[in-house]
């Protein structure tokens, strides 16, 4: 079993920390770089009867 597993992690959580590590080991000017990658934008679309739900806001 691997050590993430053994831990209580699962693949999503282990690679969110290792990620996060690496980031804050680079150098600073890298680091800016780095952490614009970070960021990221979900959408969700909900869909009734094979056709997405289009809200009107």
């Amino acid at each position: 079993m691997s050590a993430w597993r053994q831990a209580g992690l699962n693949y999503i959580n282990y690679s969110q920390i290792a990620a996060r590590l690496v980031r804050q080991a680079l150098k600073s000017d890298l680091r800016v770089e780095a952490a614009k990658r970070d960021e990221a934008n979900v959408r969700v679309t909900q869909w009734k009867d094979g056709k997405p739900i289009i809200d009107k806001q």
